[in-house]
Order: C-alpha cells, then structure tokens, then sequence
C-alpha cells in the first residue's frame, strides 16, 4: 500500500471514530451556534435573521449558509451540525499532518498532527459546534497545499475566500498570499471577496454594512470582556498556552528557534505567516475594542504545534524526552479526561432537561399567555431552537422583558453559574416574576405561568 493510501486509511478510521463518539456520546451547539441554527432556520422560512436581537453573537456568513442548509432537515439540524464539526477536527488534523511533512518531514508530520489533534480546547469546539472547527480546517489545508506547491494560487484562494466568511484572521492570511504571490490588481479581488460579503449581508439584513463591527464592539462592552492593550500581552501569554498546553507551546518556541538556526525546512514562511496572521489579528482585535478570547489564538496555537513536532523527532533522546514529558503531563492532568466527559455530560443533561420541560402540557398551555423568559440570554437560543420559535416568542429577563407567558428557573448550582448568571445580568432574574405560579420542574428547570 502507498504511503498516500495509508494516509487516507486512517484518516478514515479517524472519521469512523469521530462519527462512533457523536453517536454514543450525544453533544450540542453552543450559543453561537444556536443562533446560525436559528437564524438560519429564519431564512429558509422567508424572513431576515434577527441578527439585533439581544445579546445576539456576531454573524459568521459562510456559517450562516451552511446552517440554513442544516436547517431543511428539521429539528436534528443541530445534531448534524455537530457532526459536521467532528469531521472537521478530522480534516483539519489531516491537514496539519500533510503541512508538518511538507515543512519537514512525515515524522514531524505526525507528531505535530497528534499535537494539535489531541488539544482538549479543540476538541470541546468539535463536541460543541464552534465555527472555529471548519475555520480551522479551510487554513490548514490553504496552508498545506501552498507548502506542498509554493505559489499554487487558485485552491488556496479558494479555501482563504471561504475561511474569509467564517473569521477575519483569513483577511490577514489572504493580503499576505497577495503579497506573496505577486500584488497585482486582478489579485486584490480575491482578498476583498470576504469582507465585501461579509459587510453586504450586514447591509441587507440591518442596512449597516459594519454592523458586524459594530455591533461586536458594543457587546464587548456591555459584557465587560474588552481589555486594555497593557493587558493584552499577559493575555495573549496565557491564551496561547492553554489552547497548545503549556510544554507545546514551549517545545514551539525551542523548536521555531533550533529549526531557523539550523535552516531546516521548507516553505516555512507557511507556519510563520498562520502564527503572525492570529497574533496580528488578536491584538487588532484589543484595540478595535472588541471580545479578547482564547478562541481567537486558535491559528497562533496550532502554529506553535508544527515546530513543536519537528523538535521532539529530531533525534531519539529528544523523542525520549517528549514521550516522558508527555507521560508525565498526562499524569498531572489526568483529570482532564474526567473534566471533558463530566462537561460534555453535563452539556447533554441540560440540554434534556430544557427540551423535557418546555415539552410539557403546562409550558404549551402557557406559551399561549405569552413568551417564554429566561433568566438572562445563555440559553435563549437553545430555545428557540428547540420550540421552533420567534424572537418575540421567546425573551430574557435580564433584557427587562416583563410580560406574560412562561417564567424558566434555573436549579442547581453548576447550572446556576453557567446558565444561571451572566455577564451584564442580574441575579435577581432567577425568581419567578410578580403574579407567576409554579406549574413544572423537570431536572434543573422549573417552570412558572402567568396568564392575565
């Protein structure tokens, strides 16, 4: 069997095992996601999204799309979307192998594959449905057929217009192939695809082409997640090391350092370019006043993982080295398996539990009183989702929504500080509203009617 075809051997294995895990271990999307789904859901039934609506995520045009196509499936589109994700994390693993061996060799290929592969930040986004997973997937694989063929130009234009639509990080990564590849004019096109696209679904559906801007800034600010740029650095530091893991990140930098003092490798513009296009965009990003989260040193991280590769299978003490320290890391944080299953559990028992209760007699009797209210807006769009329901049909409390319908609470302390509270909200919001009696309780939610 050819080297390609073992490639692809397991590569299938691996998508075999990530369709095995969605199917036995059940999770759901996160908030962002759930309001794609939502407004996606809006879409095909002719109406504009709501992308207004209170407390909403930023818009993600190509994730946007996509979920509207989900959506034509009904109610399982956010299962689906789900595995869809898993995959991706299969893709983009693949991709990052196929990079490391283009950079080096199959050896650093793999290592640095395994590396990035086996983050568990990465692998919740997976288990969650976070937009950073197909993102992830359409810039490794631009950047692993540029180091295989340098200045290929049409697929990897391609994949950087359509990673363009998921995050602004491929902007930056598309003005330097611009550059790269030779500025011409005709070229310019192809970098200003993306953001055009973006700013015109802002423009039809809110008659404000920098909404997107807008509207993520006013957030970050309501939500009190902005940072000063003194900050940022601290911040950056941190975040980069716990989406590698602390010795990843380490063995990167060592392993960036070793490779360009022994001039090994090729096409490394390719790591260097994805590691500065995220820096880049991260501290942009704390200026422009907006969100700073780990999220957005996901590129910067993976980055870190090819010269990480590299490094611990440079010679066999090294690799005697890394498989030591990776015994050991595994050991001191053995509890990390534990605390990804008991999240994803709990992902899933919530997620029963909001669909159990608003399922009942009583919850459809008192949705006919009016909306469905939650404490504040961290689950609004779960529910939405799950009732098939309207912005108006379903609110938050912290949003001064007074009205009648349906009151949800939380119970329980994990679901209280997840779900319970959150930033910019009152606490006072988890007590049922004046006028308001019991009427239900399914696991952590109970339910409250109020009916004129």
């Amino acid at each position: 069997m050819s080297a390609r075809r073992t490639e692809l051997a397991v590569v299938a294995a691996l998508a075999l095992i990530a369709v095995l895990a969605w199917a036995l271990v059940p999770t759901y999307p996160n908030y962002d996601a759930y309001y794609h789904l939502a407004w996606g859901r809006e879409i095909t039934g002719g109406h504009l999204p709501t992308f207004g609506a209170y407390q909403a995520p930023t818009e993600h045009p190509l994730y946007l799309a996509l979920c509207a196509v989900l959506g034509l499936v009904g109610e399982h589109a956010d299962r689906l979307l789900v595995l869809l994700t898993c995959l991706c994390h299969v893709a983009f693993t693949y991709a990052v192998y196929r990079l490391g061996t283009a950079i080096w060799d199959r050896r650093a290929g793999l290592a640095a594959a395994l590396l990035a592969g086996s983050s568990f930040a990465l692998l919740l986004y997976a288990a969650r449905a976070y937009v950073d997973e197909p993102f992830l997937a359409l810039v490794l694989w631009a950047a692993a057929l540029e180091a295989e063929r340098p200045r290929r130009g049409g697929p990897v234009w391609v994949l950087l217009v359509l990673a363009g639509l998921l995050r602004p990080e491929a902007w930056v990564l598309g003005g330097l192939y611009w550059l790269w590849v030779g500025p011409r004019p005709r070229r310019l096109a192809l970098v200003l695809v993306a953001p055009v696209l973006w700013c015109v679904v802002d423009a039809v559906v809110t008659g404000d082409p920098l909404f997107s801007l807008h509207a993520t800034s006013d957030l970050a600010d309501e939500l009190n997640r902005s940072r000063s740029f003194s900050e940022v650095p601290g911040d950056f530091v941190s975040f980069l090391a716990d989406t590698a893991r602390l010795p990843v990140a380490v063995a990167g930098v060592l392993g960036a350092l070793w490779a360009w003092r022994r001039r090994e490798g090729r096409s490394t513009h390719v790591a260097l370019a994805l590691f500065a296009a995220g820096t880049f965009t991260f501290f942009v990003t704390s200026i422009a006043g907006l969100s700073v989260l780990p999220r957005y040193l996901t590129v910067p991280a993976v980055a870190l993982c090819l010269p990480a590769g590299w490094l611990v299978t440079r010679t066999r003490w090294l690799l005697a080295v890394a498989v030591v320290a990776g015994v050991a890391f595994v050991v001191v944080r053995a509890d990390a398996f534990g605390k990804l299953a008991t999240e994803l559990r709990f992902i899933r028992s919530t997620h029963d539990d909001l669909s159990a209760v608003l399922h009942t007699p009583q919850v459809r009797a008192g949705r006919r009183c009016g909306a469905v209210t939650l404490p504040n807006y961290r689950l609004v769009p779960d529910t939405r989702w799950i009732l098939d329901a309207t912005q108006r049909q379903v609110g938050s409390r912290s949003a001064r929504t007074r009205t009648s319908g349906v009151a949800l609470l939380l119970v329980g302390d994990k679901l209280l500080r997840r779900y319970g509270f959150a930033d910019g909200a009152s606490p006072r919001t988890n007590a049922p509203p004046d006028g308001f009696v019991r009427a239900v309780r399914r696991g952590g939610f109970t339910a409250y009617v109020g009916c004129p």
